[in-house]
């Protein structure tokens, strides 16, 4: 077991494990810098020292550099609004270029020893030339990364159909799988505009309550099927999944509700 403190640099994004520093204990929410293979971050404890196995861990462990300081904090706001400057620059020289690509946010690291863009396309993009003109304006290391849609929605946020934050930004670390059948294993209507997301996509709130209805369903016949009531054979016409009934329309047109 090792001793660790794991930490996020966004909300809603995944957490990384450090080492404490000089086994320091941290407590949840404070603001501390890190070193990483980009350079110096600011994160933020949402556990605090903890013991984990090694097979849970990616290894060898970075350890926590310090606390944040209130100086800290302001280079990061500085960073930020610089990172701002910065996609107003990039997109200059993207339209000068003619790539076919757009910017969703960029990002300093605290020590600016690089400066990170992520942006969506249709198609892979050769942006050699631009990854150039960019170093040539701001001297440091510039890396680009290619996003998917999901991953945009992500980063802009913004409010889902349910009328609440969106999951993808909240809370979710990683993008399950989501098919229409989930949909249709729900019972959910097919329309584009219910069962959607901001970012175009299928839902992921559809994952959530998937396997709880392939369960209650294994209690219930399936429509179409004939069964054999008290009341005489019939044909499942309709199923409550929740309520743990069906329909069934026996064979004098008479329609009755079985509840398990």
């Amino acid at each position: 077991m090792i001793e660790v403190v794991g930490i996020v640099f966004e909300k809603g994004s995944r957490i990384y494990y450090f080492s404490p520093n000089n086994n320091s204990k941290y407590q949840k929410n404070d603001r501390i810098i890190v070193e990483t293979d980009r350079g110096l971050q600011i994160g933020t404890v949402v556990q605090e020292n903890i013991e984990l196995p090694k097979s849970k861990l990616k290894l060898p462990l970075k350890s926590i550099y310090r606390i944040a300081k209130e100086e800290d904090e302001n280079t990061q706001i500085q960073n930020k609004e610089d990172s701002k400057k910065a996609i107003n620059k990039v997109e200059k020289l993207i339209a000068n270029l003619k790539l076919d690509m757009k910017i969703v946010d960029a990002e300093f690291t605290l020590d600016k020893r690089q400066l990170m863009f992520h942006f969506v396309s249709e198609n892979r993009v050769d942006f050699r030339e631009l990854v150039k003109e960019i170093a040539k304006i701001y001297k440091t290391r510039i890396e680009l990364r290619q996003i998917g849609i999901r991953d945009k929605a992500k980063n802009v946020g913004g409010l889902g159909v349910c009328g609440r934050e969106l999951c993808c930004s909240k809370f979710l670390t990683e993008f399950d799988n989501v098919s229409i059948n989930m949909a249709k294993n729900q019972n959910i209507a097919l329309n584009p505009t219910k069962i959607n997301g901001a970012c175009g996509r299928l839902l992921c709130c559809l994952t959530y309550e998937n396997d709880l209805y392939s369960d209650l369903k294994k209690e219930l016949p399936s429509i179409g099927e004939f069964v054999k009531v008290k009341e005489g054979k019939g044909k499942v016409i309709a199923i409550n999944v929740l309520k743990q009934a069906y329909k069934v329309q026996l064979e004098n047109n008479e329609i009755i509700e079985i509840i398990k």
